[in-house]
């Protein structure tokens, strides 16, 4: 009861805020009268729904506040609904306003029970609330991401009829999350909400493939679109150059190796912590920076005491000053067990560091061998520890496949072609259901 109360609350209060942002003397509605069908005639501007299952640190959390707070307004008016995130996975909202090369304002509504975790009378009472919330604001478009707001709010978007519905997979759970059994049932969810969705928007042309194969959606819903992030900061990253080695007191000629991601399973730090020892084998100066939290921290602090190297592998946490961490990397690496498109490569490729990653996911789009850094197998600390090595062993190579890591990452992967990209999809898709009257 206390959390309907809340909704209904922040739902007033986005109402009056949305009001307060219109023109003077604009009293026209955003729609006529009649209800939402392939037959209504749509006024600019379009209404989005955005919906995420939590703002945890993470490229999902970045690729929809960058979505939401960067649209034009005159066209497309966002409002971004999110869950509530776990102790240990920190907001990204919160990271991006605090102390962040460019700060992110964007307000979010939230709802407590659209968070990650699975309890089927929460989500229930989640359904409810978010049906009663579209019929209320009467979007356009849902646009969900991330698994579970893809299964409430696109269920929530069919009972209310609401005329679009998108769903972008940052990734997929069908692979190193659960057992057989859970699987199959969230293959089985999925194939089933594909049947209620407009468009599925994945990263990479491997993920459409993965899923295909699966047997979700059809090749026709499926829209190839890489991410879009902001990344200017780490175009700039070598005017920092020597900034963190001075906070850490680690000298300039100390081979330096960062991992950037959140600490849970599906990362794998274990790996990059025996790669680790591995390489102190052949360069005993190299230390190990670990940037990001998580459920593992504790874990892996005490697996680097027992391997003998927690000297050497420096926990340092969220970051807010990405560019100024990849600025003093020899090279970056990735172990994840699955992946889409993740941001921490692309980051470090925009800021000219080479990468070391598994092949896994839509990664081997962003990491080339002999081209933008080292690809190795997955579940492979050994594979693992010889890319870094090779990097380390051979600066001026390493350099070269930075330079043109950068060149791969940006304007590609830059918000600057993600924005209009998105805004021509939606407009697409309106178009197709007949209900454009005018674009402005």
């Amino acid at each position: 009861m206390g959390g309907e109360t809340k909704l209904r609350r922040q739902e007033a209060g986005s109402r009056k805020q949305e009001a307060a942002q219109r023109p003077a003397g604009d009293a026209k509605p955003f729609i006529d009268d009649s209800p939402l069908s392939p037959a209504a005639c749509l006024l600019p501007p379009v209404k989005i729904m955005r919906l995420i299952a939590r703002m945890n640190i993470g490229g999902p959390a970045v690729h929809t506040a960058l979505l939401t707070s960067r649209l034009d307004p005159a066209r497309f008016r966002s409002q971004l609904v999110t869950g509530v995130e776990s102790p240990t996975e920190g907001n990204m909202l919160q990271l991006l306003g605090e102390g962040a090369a460019r700060p992110l304002a964007v307000r979010p509504l939230v709802l407590p029970g659209l968070g990650r975790e699975i309890a089927p009378l929460n989500d229930l009472r989640t359904l409810r609330q978010l049906v009663r919330l579209m019929r209320r604001e009467r979007p356009h478009i849902v646009d969900t991401h991330t698994a579970k707001a893809g299964f409430v709010g696109r269920l929530a978007a069919w009972i209310a009829h609401v005329p679009v519905v998108i769903h972008t997979f940052h990734g997929h759970v069908f692979h190193g999350y659960f057992g057989p059994a859970k699987t199959r049932l969230f293959i089985a969810i999925e194939k089933f909400l594909a049947r209620h969705t407009d468009c599925i928007i994945v990263l990479s042309e491997q993920q459409k493939q993965e899923l295909l194969a699966l047997g979700i959606g059809r090749a026709e819903q499926f829209r190839v679109m890489p991410l879009g992030l902001d990344l200017a900061p780490f175009l700039q990253a070598q005017t920092q150059r020597g900034e963190l080695r001075s906070e850490l007191n680690i000298g300039a000629d100390t081979p330096l190796v960062g991992i950037v991601a959140r600490l849970v399973p599906i990362k794998a730090i274990h790996l990059f912590l025996e790669a680790a020892r591995q390489v102190r084998e052949v360069h005993p100066q190299t230390v190990f920076l670990v940037v990001g939290d998580g459920e593992l921290r504790g874990t892996l602090e005490e697996q680097a005491r027992q391997m003998g190297i927690a000297g050497a592998v420096l926990f340092l946490g969220f970051r807010a000053d990405l560019p100024r961490v990849y600025a003093d990397l020899d090279c970056v690496v990735l172990c994840s067990l699955n992946e889409g498109l993740p941001v921490a490569i692309i980051e470090a490729l925009a800021a000219a560091r080479p990468a070391v990653a598994t092949d896994v996911g839509g990664v081997r789009d962003l990491v080339r061998p002999g081209a933008t850094g080292w690809l190795v197998p997955s579940n492979d600390a050994k594979a693992l520890a010889e890319g870094i090595t090779e990097a380390l062993s051979d600066p001026q190579e390493a350099a070269r496949r930075g330079q043109a890591g950068r060149a791969l990452a940006y304007p590609a992967l830059d918000i600057s072609r993600l924005v209009p990209d998105v805004e021509a999809l939606y407009l697409d898709l309106l178009r197709r259901k007949g209900m454009i009257k005018s674009v402005q």
